[in-house]
């Protein structure tokens, strides 16, 4: 699924009108239908609603809407905001449409002074004041009305996007004068700042609207961002030949735990086994013997010469893939023997956890590490990585997709929306997951599948696509069956089994 941006947003409104073709006051209408059937749906005709609706094409949805919903015997109070004495065509035509409906309870056309309707808790607030178009933060007027909103009981329904909020970059919006939701209608498509976690708290419940826009425009542009789909990943998974054997699933060689952290070494070496490599071996400190040799009896174990952490590195030949990172530990002797094996490793390679630590102590390491090598870092470890704490989400992800680039690596960074930055500056977003995922070690399950699909044969990109969707729908089956609370990550992998099985069905 693509996401495109706002200026993408805005054209394809305006190819659907030329070449469907259709006016772009009957889009507007259509739009209006489908937000007013989702709205209906939810409340009946006993809920007073109360409608905001801005100048622009936003507000010419939002009075559409009220139009519709009235005459279908809803209390709708409406709110027409021109204080610069100019709205949109369509809006101009839709504030006409409203004046002939005899079904409106009241109508305002606020020009210079606003006395505020009470809302309180039984009563629906309608958001149509500004949508996708917006590119700045509000001010006067409008962040009031904003505030006044969002300190009443109301409940509130959002079109497209919730006022105050931009499409993409609210780095530096002002938070709050932005429209709190309690569900946002988008229309079409997910819109990039929904991808984002410091934009939930705005946008409450999000459903998709399917208002018919043109699948020609859809389909033939290029954008930068994606959501992986089903298909997406069904279509990538490979086939295991009836004559297979070990030797041709692919060995993969795991550096994991150090003393006291062997449970990171287990659940990497497990998943990646569940993904399918035909051989895994463990390189570990020597104390961590008994523990993994009775925990993971199918992994075959290589002890470290030291007793309790990695501090040498690892002839690769013989392996397919380089899994290395969790639980290491940041013991000098390890960062650099890390830096040792990460320089001379001729096969793919998976970075995660404290590999990545390391690397944020001894950031000018960064520049030896190999092409398309794959990091997975969580949001604090990419900060470490970039040496500056974020300001937000999407900074966060436009640093990590320039890093992409110019290492010419991928990076998964984690969270609800898992993030696959690419060397192409392209970014594919996750959809599967839950936050029961947010616990000690699903890190090092994510690591071992990718890892275990890359022993396979997968290449970089696809065992990174594969690996987080499988990853994160083998936690979704384990929450389903047990609940998010009591969700700990070796039951993603006692899942991952259910997950491939789907996606193979």
């Amino acid at each position: 699924m693509k996401i495109f941006n706002s200026t993408q947003i805005h054209e394809l409104d305006n190819y659907t009108i030329e070449h469907e073709p259709i006016s772009s006051i009957d889009l507007m209408e259509r739009a209006a239908k489908a937000l007013t059937h989702a709205i209906t749906n939810i409340w009946t005709t006993k809920t007073p609603f109360v409608v905001f609706a801005g100048p622009g094409n936003n507000g010419g949805d939002a009075l559409a809407v009220a139009r519709m919903m009235a005459e279908n015997g809803y209390q709708v109070s409406v709110y027409l905001f021109n204080i610069h004495s100019h709205l949109s065509d369509d809006c101009e035509n839709n504030k006409k449409r409203i004046a002939e409906c005899k079904h409106i309870k009241a109508f305002n056309e606020i020009n210079l002074n606003f006395d505020p309707p009470q809302l309180d808790a039984e009563t629906v607030v309608i958001d149509g004041l500004f949508g996708s178009g917006l590119n700045k933060p509000l001010a006067g007027g409008f962040s009031s009305l904003v505030r006044y909103i969002n300190q009443s009981k109301s409940k509130v329904v959002s079109i497209d996007l919730p006022s105050g909020l931009m499409a993409e970059d609210n780095t530096y919006n002002i938070r709050q004068n932005i429209i709190r939701a309690n569900i946002t209608f988008t229309l079409q498509q997910l819109k990039l700042c929904m991808l984002f976690a410091d934009c939930q708290q705005y946008l409450g419940e999000v459903r998709v609207l399917d208002i018919r826009l043109s699948h020609e425009y859809i389909g033939n542009t290029c954008c930068q961002h994606y959501v992986l789909e089903e298909n997406d990943v069904r279509t990538r998974i490979k086939d295991r030949n009836d004559f297979a054997h070990k030797g041709n699933m692919g060995t993969a060689l795991l550096i994991a735990g150090c003393y006291g952290m062997s449970g990171a070494a287990v659940l990497a070496s497990k998943a990646c086994l569940r993904s399918g490599a035909g051989k895994v071996v463990v390189h570990s400190p020597k104390r961590n013997y008994d523990i993994l040799q009775i925990s993971v009896p199918e992994a075959v174990l290589q002890l470290d010469q030291e007793e309790t952490i990695y501090s040498e590195p690892v002839d690769t030949d013989d392996f397919n893939v380089l899994g290395i990172g969790p639980g290491i530990g940041q013991n000098e002797t390890t960062a650099i023997a890390l830096i040792a094996q990460l320089r001379r490793a001729q096969c793919p390679v998976v970075a995660d956890a404290d590999a990545l630590n390391i690397l944020g102590s001894h950031r000018t390491w960064m520049q030896q590490l190999p092409q398309e090598i794959i990091m997975t870092p969580h949001p604090k470890e990419f900060d470490r990585i970039d040496g500056n704490i974020s300001n937000g989400c999407y900074e966060r992800l436009s640093k990590a997709r320039r890093l992409a680039e110019h290492l010419h690596s991928f990076i998964i960074l984690k969270g609800h929306y898992s993030a696959l930055c690419l060397p192409d500056g392209n970014v594919i977003f996750n959809p599967t997951g839950n936050s029961g995922m947010a616990t000690a070690g699903s890190g090092d399950v994510l690591t071992g599948i990718i890892t275990g699909l890359l022993a396979r044969g997968y290449s970089r990109k696809d065992a990174c696509i594969v690996g987080m969707y499988l990853h994160g729908l083998a936690g979704d089956l384990a929450a389903h069956e047990l609940g998010k609370e009591c969700l700990i990550a070796s039951d993603i992998i006692k899942y991952l089994p259910m997950a491939f099985k789907r996606i193979n069905d």
